[in-house]
């Protein structure tokens, strides 16, 4: 047997559980407070929903096979191909707009790399069935809430703003031709990474002139001001930035314009965006994107799904994970318990036994000692498991109804009426936590 998982593939010990744990919370309380619900599908899918997406080269990064039904079927790597075939089956029933999120475990097979694994959890955020603005800035502000969730401030994180209907109408003005839009829009997005020698031969190969390859890198340097005095006069131009203006102008009044700029070099090279696209980058620039997403009005369409617009975005505890790290902002190892119930004779068992449950019927994590080892053996177990109290029952304790309780971080003790120390505490809450 091997002695290690696959490559790309994560063992999750109890103390990673405690980030992980804490990223899940936090994801989940964020979107809770903007009203988002919860919703998952099947980790496996028939074939043809990612390969309608995103086409048949896809499967090369796939963890596909045909099963024992003759199916061609995959691990899932994203999440929206399902989003499209649910909320298709139950659409006309489904007010709008449509906010759910997911937290589903993804697999693709790719190199793996700090930031990047063959399988993560990621948070998907979608709204379904809206149009305005201010749906937009909605998505965006809850992207940029998750991660202050964690501790991340403006000097930490940026969120990077663009809009490819404005991206693409710009090109068009400056002379790409209308069939060779989409490669130069994925030639942008690969250039941030290979240099503008790169890009300008690459958009010469796409048949723009010189002068166009310049304007073309103007364009990324450009301001929203910049851009609405050379090429507003194009009535679908100028439209596409006043909806920048106003989307700015909403997240100004949520009082988040630290954190979110405007940044013509972004334009995500997925195909299926047709507005607002945005990421989330880590300031160093040490780290991939921590999250990406924008706004597919086509794409459930295109998947067989309703006509409705749609946004969304992806964030992925990997790169997050890391990010928390490097900030010092990983939670305490919570893998504790609240009590350890000490036994100083077999005699007291049935009694520890009874406060045991009525302490965990509290909402308190407790353990005790199984095989009735001594007392002193029992208060290493105790101070081994974490647990933040140690709660004696001896003879005279089992007598009088009491129990002695020693606090395991300072030593101090005190003798406490067994229906005492339980009246202290108060019933566990909806999440299942006890005081």
């Amino acid at each position: 047997m091997t002695a290690s998982s696959l490559p790309g593939f994560r063992d999750s010990y109890p103390e990673d559980f405690v980030l992980r744990r804490h990223i899940f919370s936090g994801w989940r309380e964020v979107a809770r407070r903007y009203g988002f619900v919860e919703y998952d599908g099947p980790p496996l899918e028939a074939l043809e929903l990612y390969t309608a997406k995103s086409g048949a080269e896809i499967v090369g990064q796939l963890y596909s096979f045909v099963d024992r039904g003759d199916r061609e079927v995959a691990l899932r790597p994203e999440m929206t191909p399902t989003l499209a075939r649910m909320v298709g089956a139950r659409a006309q029933g489904l007010p709008k707009p449509i906010k759910w999120f997911s937290i589903p475990q993804l697999f693709r097979y790719e190199r793996p790399q700090r930031g990047r694994l063959r399988e993560h959890f990621q948070l998907n955020v979608d709204i379904v069935g809206e149009t305005d603005v201010m749906a937009d800035a909605e998505l965006v502000a809850a992207a940029v809430d998750v991660l202050r969730y964690f501790g991340l401030g403006a000097d930490d994180f940026v969120a990077r703003v663009s809009d490819r209907r404005l991206i693409t109408l710009i090109l068009e003005e400056i002379g790409v031709p209308s069939g060779q839009v989409l490669e130069a829009i994925s030639v942008l997005d690969r250039s941030e990474r290979q240099g503008d020698e790169w890009l300008a031969e690459r958009l010469s190969e796409l048949g723009l002139g010189e002068a166009g390859v310049r304007r073309v890198l103007a364009v990324r340097e450009h301001s929203l001001e910049d851009l609405s005095n050379e090429y507003g006069g194009s009535s679908g131009v100028s439209e596409a930035i006043q909806r920048l203006d106003a989307f700015f102008e909403l997240i100004d009044h949520q009082g988040l314009a630290e954190f979110v700029v405007f940044d013509p070099r972004l334009v995500r090279g997925l195909a299926y965006y047709t507005g607002l696209v945005f990421e989330l980058w880590e300031k160093s620039g040490r780290l991939r994107a921590i999250c990406g997403g924008g706004r597919y009005d086509d794409l459930l369409a295109a998947l067989g799904g309703p006509d409705l617009p749609a946004l969304g975005f992806g964030l992925g505890d990997v790169v997050l994970g890391e990010l928390l790290k490097e900030k010092g902002l990983v939670p305490r190892d919570s893998a504790r318990i609240d009590d350890f119930i000490v036994c100083v004779t077999p005699e007291q068992r049935p009694a520890a036994i009874a406060l045991v449950r009525r302490l965990r019927e509290k909402g308190r994590s407790v353990g005790l000692d199984y095989r009735g080892r001594s007392v002193g053996r029992q208060f290493r177990a105790a101070d081994q498991a974490g647990a933040a109290r140690a709660i004696v029952i001896g003879p005279d304790e089992q007598r009088d109804g009491t129990a002695s309780v020693r606090d395991m971080s300072t030593g101090d003790e005190r003798s406490i009426g067994v229906e005492e120390l339980l009246a202290e505490l108060t019933a566990p809450d909806s999440a299942g936590n006890g005081a």
